[in-house]
């Protein structure tokens, strides 16, 4: 069994305990509480963790199609993507589908190579809540969300963009 992380968690941007308790493959289950499971772990054991009284997490591997996966996981309160390097954008495009075609509006959990210049990129995207490492400084973090205040691309977050932003002045001009 792991501990939950000593780096803190952001959560709807704003710094949070941890209340997640990471859970391997072959640690027992606490008596109580909330825990996170690898998605192989919740095939293999849905009926006994459903059975168990515990909020139960599902932690995704960067390789799983996502939008296969909703009937099976959309009733989970949390989703953890993983982000094995900072280089890899895997995790953001299942958070897209998670939030845009999935409706899904549970927590979804960054965990991994969490960088602070990412957050604001990962949140667009529909990451709502991030692990962060213990060497990371959480109110540092938590100031990555306002770093930029324009946005061009839409996203998940449905920001205004700057060209939404453009038209919607001119027409305000006529």
């Amino acid at each position: 069994m792991s501990a939950p992380d000593a780096g803190g968690v952001i959560l709807d941007r704003r710094i949070v305990a941890n209340e997640w308790l990471n859970l391997a493959d072959d640690a027992t289950l606490p008596a109580a509480g909330k825990v996170i499971v690898s998605l192989k772990r919740f095939r293999a054991e849905r009926a006994g963790l459903d059975a168990s009284g515990l909020a139960v997490g599902v932690r995704i591997p960067n390789t799983e199609d996502v939008s296969a996966l909703t009937l099976e996981l959309s009733s989970q309160p949390l989703l953890a993507v993983e982000i094995p390097k900072f280089a890899d954008g895997r995790a953001y495009s299942q958070a897209r589908v998670l939030r845009e075609r999935c409706a899904y509006r549970g927590e979804i959990r960054a965990q991994g190579e969490v960088l602070r210049d990412q957050l604001l990129h990962m949140s667009r995207c529909g990451i709502n809540a991030f692990e962060l490492r213990a060497d990371q400084d959480a109110q540092d973090c938590l100031r990555a969300f306002s770093d930029h205040s324009l946005v061009y691309q839409q996203a998940a977050d449905g920001a205004e963009t700057v060209w939404q932003m453009r038209r919607r002045q001119a027409a305000a001009a006529r």
